[in-house]
């Protein structure tokens, strides 16, 4: 069967919570936005977008990262 058509490609992040981006994905993406919020090009309602879209990345790398520590911990234990 072939795909549908209204499907995002597997390196987008989806806004779908099942369909998380890789932590590496997420932060590539911050990397991405700040250089571009750092050369001041865009116009304040897409720098707002784009700083909203980090914020959300990096909340969401930070809990990638506390969940990875609590499984290390786990396993640490005896």
């Amino acid at each position: 069967m072939e795909q549908a058509a209204t499907e995002k490609p597997s390196d987008e992040p989806s806004d779908e919570p099942s369909e998380k981006p890789s932590l590496e994905r997420s932060i590539q993406r911050l990397e991405q936005i700040a250089l571009e919020l750092e050369k001041g090009e865009q116009e304040l309602e897409t720098a707002l977008e784009s700083y909203e879209e980090g914020i959300k990345l990096a909340h969401r790398c930070l809990e990638q990262l506390k969940s990875a520590e609590l499984r290390i911990e786990e396993l640490s234990s005896p």
